[in-house]
């Protein structure tokens, strides 16, 4: 089993920062990617952005490129997601999320935190 666990949302104003972590603990040997998900009240789940354990980013939803940016410490087992010129239309609850090898999707996800950003 694989456990994960969010930590940095809150509220903050437009145009502000705000940096997200994910500390992963048990079976992270086996792990492929870990990526960021969000969803917003009354929407549908968003993938963010992931990130390879060999570092290989990507940024499937196009309105965070150039202001997120995902990291990681395989150290440590923890991803990051620094989130910078928040808009409102970023308010949602972040999830973190941890796929395994050979895995089709993503396996595990963390209790999420939210993210409120006023205008």
């Amino acid at each position: 089993q694989v456990q994960l666990v969010e930590s940095g949302g809150g509220l903050v104003q437009a145009g502000g920062s705000l940096r997200l972590s994910c500390a992963a603990s048990g079976r992270t040997f086996s792990a492929y990617a870990m990526a960021w998900f969000r969803q917003a009240p009354g929407k549908e789940r968003e993938f963010v952005a992931s990130i390879t354990w060999s570092g290989t980013i990507t940024y499937p939803a196009n309105s965070v490129k150039g202001r997120f940016a995902i990291s990681r410490d395989n150290a440590k087992n923890t991803v990051f997601l620094q989130m910078n010129s928040l808009k409102a239309e970023d308010t949602a609850v972040y999830y973190c999320a941890l796929r395994k090898e050979r895995s089709a999707g993503y396996d595990y996800w963390g209790q999420g935190t939210q993210v409120t950003v006023s205008s």
